[in-house]
């Protein structure tokens, strides 16, 4: 996993939480890096982070400048042909949260 270079807040953070279905196979990963690259050239787009367990359980957390350039890539129609497939075959279960980051800070070693 690589890490987001956000600017300073504030922000927003879209959070996706999944636990993926058994039919999810190679067509929902490809469909995962498409959506990450289609959503990397769309306007207000910040950055992602994402993760998923063995257990089938994934966080990918993308940060965007505006709630409308959130709203923008919820109505994208390549997104929204993925967002009725999750539906459909993907996933068991999603939640999907919207945060705007007020405070942001960290910690890397290797910038040291």
């Amino acid at each position: 996993m690589s890490f987001a270079d956000t600017p300073s807040p504030p922000y927003y953070a879209v959070i996706f939480t999944s636990r993926s279905s058994e039919e999810a196979g190679d067509d929902y990963a490809k469909t995962a890096a498409r959506m990450a690259e289609l959503a990397g050239g769309q306007p207000g787009f910040l950055g992602i982070e994402s993760t998923r367990g063995e257990d089938g359980v994934g966080i990918t957390v993308s940060y965007w400048e505006s709630l409308e350039a959130i709203s923008a890539w919820k109505r994208n129609e390549e997104h929204q042909a993925a967002q009725k497939t999750g539906r459909e075959t993907w996933y068991d279960r999603y939640e999907l949260r919207i945060a705007k980051v007020e405070r942001a800070y960290g910690f890397n070693r290797d910038a040291e």
